[in-house]
């Protein structure tokens, strides 16, 4: 048996969990959303040292959505981590509800650091990782950027900070789906070679196929086995993933479904949970 099974159960959920949320809410992201489903999967289910049942302790892990604006598959990994109940995806977006279009840690359990500007949550996850630094603390930061965030400036003075202070205990994540709201990443601004850019900044980098578990298990203990310097990990990924009729498809960025697309999102995820769940 496939021993990330339960693993792939968890991400097809969430992907579930974000086309519920979006379609409720008439509004949102699910490309970039379905696209990052996965590490935000094994972070939360494998990786990171967290509790549901007390979100605000010290010594957790912390995590930052750089890419804000896809929070509908992080609110779903919340939800089946335990962090508020299913139901609230639901009223995503909406006036008063726990659940906004972009993280507020103010409002939402599991959520340390709001983020939607593009560019700057990274540089608020290399903040938190120095005060561990500065306070003697074990945890670990990771953020989740994706490839059209870094177009922005902002990223590229925070990794010179991250590379500047030593911070070995920062992950720097990227969603390569290669695309974002105007067309490719290519035709708006190319970014290539990313990984030659973040090594010349000062970074140690892997790249890994963001839908693979064991790469992304083998990516994330060389980030704990690396000492002195910050980690990259530039994850290429699908975006729109697991719904057919959005894989790969620009116009999917920032919109929601209709009804019959809803139905149709609905039941190719529901068929994979189920056949994955017969796998296990």
């Amino acid at each position: 048996m496939d021993g990330n099974a339960q693993l792939k159960i968890l991400a097809a959920k969430a992907r579930l969990g974000a086309i519920i949320g979006t379609y409720h809410a008439k509004s949102g992201h699910p490309g970039g959303s379905l696209s990052a489903a996965d590490i935000f999967t094994y972070l939360y289910f494998r990786e990171m040292n967290v509790n549901p049942k007390n979100p605000d302790m010290n010594d957790r892990d912390r995590f930052v959505l750089s890419k804000g604006h896809c929070c509908p598959s992080l609110y779903a990994v919340l939800a089946l981590k335990g962090y508020f109940d299913w139901d609230e995806l639901k009223s995503l977006r909406h006036v008063g509800a726990m659940l906004q279009g972009h993280p507020d840690m103010k409002g939402t359990p599991g959520i340390d650091m709001s983020s939607g500007s593009l560019g700057q949550g990274i540089s608020a996850a290399c903040g938190m990782a120095l005060s561990a630094k500065l306070d003697k603390k074990d945890y670990r930061v990771y953020t989740v950027l994706g490839d059209g965030e870094c177009e922005e400036g902002q990223v590229w003075e925070a990794l010179m900070f991250a590379s500047h202070n030593k911070l070995d205990n920062l992950v720097v994540i990227v969603d390569q789906n290669g695309l974002q709201i105007d067309g490719t990443v290519e035709e708006v601004a190319g970014i290539e070679p990313l990984d030659k850019k973040f090594e010349s900044f000062g970074f140690e980098v892997a790249k890994i196929d963001g839908h693979s578990f064991d790469e992304i298990a083998d990516a994330l203990n060389k980030a704990k086995n690396t000492k002195g310097k910050p980690f990259a990990i530039l994850m290429k990924t699908v975006k729109g993933k697991g719904v057919s009729f959005m894989e790969n498809q620009v116009g999917w960025h920032g919109k929601a479904c209709n009804d019959e697309e809803f139905k149709i999102a609905v039941k190719e995820l529901e068929d994979e949970i189920a056949r994955l769940e017969v796998e296990v």
